[in-house]
């Protein structure tokens, strides 16, 4: 039933990115070498299930990217390579028992696209 609560929310999210569903927000121009612009949209329909539509997190699945001391720790580079292997069940850092997937279950992603999610995540912290 939980899956399909995240399958029909992925949907939703994606329905409303495809509309121009981001309340009319401009992303911070880009510090980094990706595009946050970008990174949103991908972000939305590869994240937001688990991390909600601006990083907030989702309660027992995605941990809050705002305030997250590893993300703000970590180079892109360093993001990026977390991003592409993802995180197991079985590691010791997982903190919220749900495994998050390489490339957030996007294999189809690129590293240019990831870093454009990265550009976003950094627009999302709180300082």
């Amino acid at each position: 039933m939980r899956r399909w609560i995240v399958v029909l929310l992925v949907v939703l999210l994606s329905v409303l990115a495809a509309c121009g569903g981001g309340g009319g927000q401009q992303a911070a121009p880009a510090t980094g070498k990706g595009d946050p612009i970008k990174g949103e949209q991908l972000f939305v329909v590869t994240c937001a299930a688990c991390h909600g539509p601006k990083g907030e997190g989702v309660q027992g699945l995605g941990k809050d990217m705002t305030t997250s001391p590893f993300i703000a720790s970590q180079t892109d580079e360093q993001l990026l390579e977390f991003i592409k292997k993802g995180r197991d069940t079985s590691d010791p850092a997982n903190t919220t028992g749900v495994a998050m997937p390489p490339k957030g279950g996007n294999p189809a992603l690129t590293d240019e696209q990831l870093l454009d999610i990265i550009a976003y995540m950094r627009t999302l912290q709180k300082k």
